[in-house]
Order: structure tokens, then sequence, then C-alpha cells
């Protein structure tokens, strides 16, 4: 598969690639686990068909010393023993954060009660934040078929 643009040749993609790299930084640099952080990123590109972006995620936890077998079961988290209360409500309001269509009125306030009682206000800003910015980078690479399975561990600087 032939990606459609160039990200990397692209001047507006380029740019725009950048700043959304720039706009993570401070959720990296959060008190949100970044274990969290990687399974909430997982499970929207799972949600999103996004091939680049599960790739990059699951080399990345595996990299930060994750379980490859927790990774495996993201997408049936629902049915999955491996997570922890928190990491659960992370993993539903990613999903609800993902998929904004499917629900009147979006993210549930009880996915947001239940997020709430596991992480304090930085952290469901951090979570917001890695949501939505995951969400940006999904879309734009399945809308331009940028392929997967080429990732290697921080080859984009992060």
């Amino acid at each position: 598969m032939e990606p459609r643009l160039d990200v990397f040749t692209n001047p507006i993609l380029g740019k725009v690639v950048k700043h959304l790299i720039a706009a993570s930084k401070p959720t990296t640099e959060s008190s949100l686990p970044l274990a969290v952080q990687e399974l909430v990123r997982l499970r929207a590109s799972q949600i999103n068909g996004c091939g680049p972006c599960v790739d990059m995620h699951f080399k990345e936890a595996v990299h930060a010393g994750e379980d490859p077998a927790r990774l495996n079961m993201v997408a049936v988290w629902r049915e999955a023993t491996v997570f922890t209360d928190a990491e659960r409500a992370a993993l539903e309001l990613a999903e609800e954060g993902t998929r904004l269509a499917d629900a009147a009125g979006g993210v549930s306030d009880e996915a947001w009660a239940n997020a709430a009682k596991y992480y304090d206000e930085e952290q469901l800003a951090a979570l917001v934040c890695v949501i939505a910015i995951i969400n940006a980078f999904n879309r734009a690479n399945v809308m331009i078929r940028q392929p997967g399975g080429t990732y290697e561990v921080g080859m984009y600087g992060h």
C-alpha cells in the first residue's frame, strides 16, 4: 500500500505532525502513568483502524516494559482480567472519546465519573489530551493510507 501523501515531504503535513508531537509533550511529562497513556493510544488506534499507530504504540509500550500478553488483550479489555480498575476506566474513556458519533451526548457521565475515581484533575486533563491527539494522528494516517508495520522504537524522536 502506498500512502496518498508523504508525511515527511509534504510541508503542511510535516508542520502539523510536528505541532501534534509538541502538543503531546505535556502529557508525557504529566503524572498520568506512561503505561496508561500507551494502552489508551493503542485502543483508540485499534478502533480507528490506524495501522501505523497500532504498530508504533505496541512497540513503544513493549520497549517501556509493558507485557505483550496484556497488550494483546487491549482490544477485548472488558473481558480481560489483566487490567487494573484504573486502566479499565481509562480504556472506557478512550473508547467513548474515540466513538463520539456513536453515542448521543458524547462521553457519558458514568465513564467520566469512573475515570475520576482513579485519576486526579491533572491526570484527567492528560487523558483527554492523549485521546484527542491520538485520534488526530489516527484520522490523518487513515485518510492518507499510511501503512503500518515498519515502525522502529524511537524513530520519531519520542
